[in-house]
Order: structure tokens, then sequence, then C-alpha cells
């Protein structure tokens, strides 16, 4: 099936320089709705089912946690890592061109930093029986990733659903709560001004997928 891209480089240029990187220097984050549009995001979203279906995601693995933790208690999310230019993949390589393309438009704005790589896309399934990821940092350290990337794929989504993404922005009397809308995609900071959790996915009927990157 062909893929049309549904922004100009003229869009993609005004969203990362007027839109992504204020937010980014204001709150830490931001979101935008409708990027791929129902039939490219659809491919993208039948794609990972795909993944799903055929036993490619695995157990989400913990990092330095301590022994006799639970991983579940921890996070409860399936994963695959995908480049792709995996068969099968041909959406989700659309999906990952046009995030290179928006980061690296952002990476001139934000202070002349250099974007080195690109991490391949985690590609994350919250099997809808009370599974999250707790309250945590993605690169504490700064020490490689500097923006994380979520692009939702959960169709139909209501608040029952959960699997709210719930942002913690360091010195702020707030929280952000995002909802894991279809074809959202959401941008923030990876190190230690923004903790965030995965709140519990609830129907056991609703799988929430998304893609990290």
């Amino acid at each position: 099936m062909p893929f049309i891209e549904p922004l100009s480089d003229a869009n993609l240029e005004h969203l990362a320089l007027e839109q992504i990187v204020p937010a980014l220097l204001s709150h830490g984050f931001y979101y935008v709705d409708g990027l791929l549009g129902d039939l490219a995001g659809g491919a993208v979203l039948d794609q990972v089912k795909e993944m799903h279906r055929s036993g490619k995601l695995q157990d989400g693995r913990l990092a330095g946690s301590a022994p006799g933790i639970h991983r579940r208690s921890i996070r409860g999310d399936k994963i695959a890592w995908v480049s792709g230019s995996e068969r099968g993949c041909e959406a989700v390589s659309l999906l990952l061109n046009l995030m290179d393309k928006l980061v690296s438009l952002c990476a001139r704005r934000l202070g002349g930093r250099t974007i080195g790589e690109r991490s391949q896309a985690m590609v994350a399934c919250y099997p809808g029986n009370g599974a999250g990821y707790i309250k945590h940092v993605d690169n504490p350290n700064r020490d490689g990733r500097c923006v994380t990337c979520i692009y939702y794929l959960n169709k139909s989504w209501t608040e029952e659903h959960g699997g709210v993404l719930r942002i913690f922005p360091e010195g702020k009397s707030y929280v952000a709560d995002v909802s894991p809308l279809f074809d959202r995609l959401l941008f923030f900071w990876s190190d230690r001004r923004n903790p965030h959790e995965v709140q519990p996915v609830l129907r056991h009927q609703v799988r929430h997928h998304r893609l990290v990157f």
C-alpha cells in the first residue's frame, strides 16, 4: 500500500519551529494530533498489531531494579525494538522518517544542539489488565536520549480505558495528563525535567499501543 506523507516540508518546519520548540522551552512538552491521518496511522496500527499477534513483543526489561522487586509492579508492558527497515514495517518507516525530520528541525533552534542519531523505536503494548509503568525518568544522567517522542495508536479511546501518561514537570506545582489518543504525537525532555508515569490500563479488551522514540 502506498503512503503519502501528510505534511509538506514547509508545514513540518512550521510545526517544529513555531510550535514544538517554543513549547519544549516553556513547558517541557508538546503534543500534536492528526499527525498521519486515518489511512497512514491505521497502517501503523495494523503493523503493530501484527507484531503483537505474531509474538514479537516481549516483557519490557528493567534496568537497575533492586532484587526481589517484581517486574509487573514497575512496568507491565510488552515491547519490541524496530528500525523501520524490517519487512512489514513500511508504515512504521514512514513515521520514523517524519520524526527524524521534525527532530532535526527542532535541534537547530535548541541551542545549536546536534542530534547524532536516533534510537530504534520501541513498540509497546499494555495488555489492559491494570498494567502500567510507575513514575520514572527516561534518561536521568543526560547521557543519551534528549527528547522522548511517543506516537499513540489507540482508536476509540475513552477515560475508562486508562493508560494516561502523567508528566510531573520539574519545579512546577501541577501535573500534565496526556490522553493516549490515536494519531497523537507527544514530545518531552527525556531528562529529570520530566518524570512521568503510565497510569494503569484498565479494560481487558483494550490493548494500549504506542511507539516510543
